[in-house]
């Protein structure tokens, strides 16, 4: 006695055997998500994120003023310990993303973290744009070696610091652990 063949839910051309473990409806390979407790159905994926997306619309405003406020204070004072900065700059990241987890109370959201990136590079950005004038205005007057040398170190500093800054920021807040 055998059972009758299942046909996917959302394509029903395809035979399976694989149920979602939350719904038990009929999926496919293409239409199963792995998540840590078994296959599940993309709808029923949606739905659980849904009921963990908690953040408040303030919590946006408030994320991209801590970070920004964060990554300009953090480049300043890396910028005076000098190559040990390289250092130091994750753990200010982490920091940082430790006082965003804290200013919106732990509540969480799948685009929080890029907010909170995006606010990061808004704090970077005053030490960029200046020595990129400083190039531009060197390239437009006339090429000086010296001051495309200095203006490019000027530049690469706080860029450096700024972006492992802003990704140990980021993949901080997406829960991801280095080990």
């Amino acid at each position: 006695m055998s059972e009758a063949a299942l046909t996917c839910a959302n394509h029903p051309d395809r035979e399976t055997s694989l149920r979602c473990n939350r719904c038990e409806k009929p999926i496919c390979a293409q239409c199963a998500v792995l998540t840590p407790v078994g296959y599940r159905c993309k709808e029923c994926v949606r739905g659980q994120q849904a009921v963990f997306d908690t953040a408040r619309p303030y919590d946006y405003p408030m994320a991209v003023v801590i970070a920004a406020v964060g990554v300009a204070l953090s480049i300043g004072v890396l910028r005076l310990i000098g190559f040990w900065g390289f250092f130091v700059a994750p753990v200010a990241g982490g920091a940082i993303a430790e006082l965003v987890r804290w200013a919106v109370r732990r509540r969480r959201s799948r685009r929080l973290p890029l907010v909170t990136a995006l606010g990061g590079a808004a704090g970077l950005l005053p030490y960029v744009a200046m020595p990129l004038l400083g190039l531009l205005l060197s390239l437009a007057g006339g090429f000086d070696l010296r001051l495309l040398g200095g203006a490019l170190v000027s530049l690469l500093w706080p860029s450096a610091y700024g972006a492992l800054i802003i990704s140990s920021l980021y993949y901080r807040l997406r829960g991801i652990r280095v080990a």
